[in-house]
C-alpha cells in the first residue's frame, strides 16, 4: 500500500438515495465521477420510492463502478482503500452501497470505511478549491437536510449549530413545484421559471426570523403552506397562476433565510469563510445571494460546481482519501447502514484494538482471489 502522505487512492460509493454515484480520487484530484440516476423511474411517483431506488442500485452497481475505474484510468488492486456511505439516507438504499463496499473491500483486500454523508457533501469541495480550511463552516442544503455545520476536523470533529425543524429546503421546493404541477424534481425547474419572474412580487413568510427564534434552525413548511394557500386562492378565484413570479418569490423566501443565518454564523463565530453544499447549493439564485452577502461581509464563499453539489461518488472518496491521509481506523466488517447516522459522526470506524488483525486476517484470504 502506498505510504498514506503519497496522495491515497480511494474509490466512494454513494447510494443513500437515488443516484448510485462512484468516484475515484488520488488526495484531493478527482480522476472519475460516475453517476447513474434512476430519477426518471420516480418521477412519475412524484418522489422518491425507496424499493424503486434500492432495485436500481443493485442493477447499477457493478457496470458504475466498472465504468469509473475506466475512467479513471485505475486497476481495483492499486486503490488503497473503499469509502461508502454509511448514513444518513434510505435504509434499503444505503445497505446496498454498504454490502458491494463490503464485497470490494474483502475482494481486494482493501481497508473500508464507511463515512456520513453529510461530511462527504463539504469533504467534496476539496476536489474543487483544495483542502478545506480549518474550522469550516458549512451551509448544506438537499432535499433531505438544511444544516449549518461547523467543521474543525472533517474527519473528526463536525458540531452542528442548527438544522432544519421540519421540511428540508429541497424538500420544498419539490412540493411547490408539484402543486404548480412542474414535475419532479422540483429544484432544477424552480430555478428555471425564477429567472424570468419577480422575486418581490409576492412577500411570502421568513421562517423562524424573529428576535426570538433559534438563530440557526430553518423551518420551510410554514412557507410551503402559505405559498401554496396563496395559489389555491388565485385558482379559486379562477384566475391565472404566474408561475413565474411564484417560482422567484418562493425561491427568494428560501435562499434569502439560508444565506441570512449561515452569514450570521460565520459572524458569530469568528469564521472567515463559508461553504455551501448539497443538492441545493446547485441553485443559481442560492449562489448568486450568498456571493453578494459574503463579499459585503468580508467573508470568503466556497460552493463546488453544480455536479458535485448533487449527491455522487467522488464526494465519499474524497472523505475516504482524507480519512487514509490522516491515517482514520478503518470500518469493521460488521459495518451496518444508519438511515439517521448523526453527523457528529464523520465516520464510522473499527471495534476497538482488534481491527487491524482482521483486516491482515482477511488480506491473507483474499490475496489469490477475485483481482489476481
Amino acid at each position: 500500500m502506498a505510504d498514506s502522505r503519497d496522495e491515497p487512492l480511494v474509490l466512494g460509493i454513494e447510494t443513500s438515495c437515488d443516484e448510485t454515484g462512484v468516484g475515484i480520487v488520488r488526495g484531493t484530484t478527482l480522476l472519475a465521477d460516475a453517476v447513474a440516476s434512476s430519477v426518471d423511474e420516480h418521477a412519475r411517483f412524484g418522489g422518491v420510492v425507496p424499493e424503486v431506488a434500492s432495485r436500481a442500485h443493485l442493477e447499477a452497481m457493478v457496470p458504475t463502478i466498472d465504468r469509473a475505474l475506466k475512467e479513471a484510468g485505475v486497476s481495483a488492486k492499486d486503490l488503497d482503500g473503499i469509502a461508502v456511505t454509511a448514513g444518513p439516507g434510505l435504509a434499503g438504499a444505503l445497505l446496498v452501497g454498504v454490502s458491494a463496499a463490503k464485497a470490494y473491500a474483502y475482494a481486494l483486500g482493501k481497508p473500508l470505511y464507511g463515512v456520513n454523508h453529510l461530511a462527504s457533501h463539504i469533504c467534496v469541495d476539496q476536489l474543487e478549491h483544495g483542502p478545506l480550511p480549518e474550522p469550516t463552516m458549512a451551509l448544506l442544503v438537499s432535499g433531505g437536510h438544511s444544516s449549518l455545520l461547523l467543521s474543525a476536523d472533517i474527519t473528526s470533529d463536525v458540531r452542528p449549530l442548527g438544522s432544519t425543524i421540519d421540511d428540508a429546503a429541497g424538500e420544498a421546493f419539490d412540493k411547490i413545484a408539484r402543486v404548480l404541477n412542474l414535475g419532479f424534481p422540483g429544484g432544477p425547474v424552480i430555478d428555471r421559471y425564477a429567472r424570468e419572474g419577480d422575486p418581490e412580487a409576492i412577500a411570502f413568510p421568513r421562517g423562524l426570523t424573529g428576535p426570538r427564534d433559534p438563530a440557526y434552525d430553518f423551518s420551510f413548511s410554514g412557507l410551503k403552506t402559505s405559498v401554496a394557500r396563496w395559489i389555491e386562492a388565485k385558482r379559486a378565484a379562477g384566475e391565472e397562476v404566474p408561475v413565474r413570479d411564484v417560482s422567484a418569490s418562493f425561491q427568494e423566501a428560501v435562499v434569502d433565510v439560508l444565506t441570512r443565518k449561515a452569514v450570521r454564523a460565520c459572524k458569530d463565530e469568528g469564521v472567515d469563510h463559508l461553504m455551501i453544499g448539497g443538492g441545493v447549493a446547485a441553485n443559481s439564485r442560492l449562489r448568486a445571494l450568498a456571493q453578494e452577502r459574503c463579499e459585503k461581509a468580508g467573508i470568503r464563499l466556497r460552493v463546488p460546481r453544480p455536479k458535485l453539489c448533487t449527491d455522487n461518488g467522488a464526494m465519499v472518496a474524497a472523505l475516504g482519501a482524507e480519512m487514509v491521509a490522516r491515517n482514520r481506523s478503518a470500518s469493521s466488517w460488521d459495518l451496518s447502514a444508519d438511515s439517521s447516522l448523526p453527523v457528529t459522526e464523520p465516520h464510522v470506524p473499527g471495534h476497538g484494538h482488534g481491527h487491524t488483525h482482521d483486516h491482515d486476517h482477511v488480506h491473507e484470504v483474499s490475496k489469490g482471489n477475485l483481482y489476481s
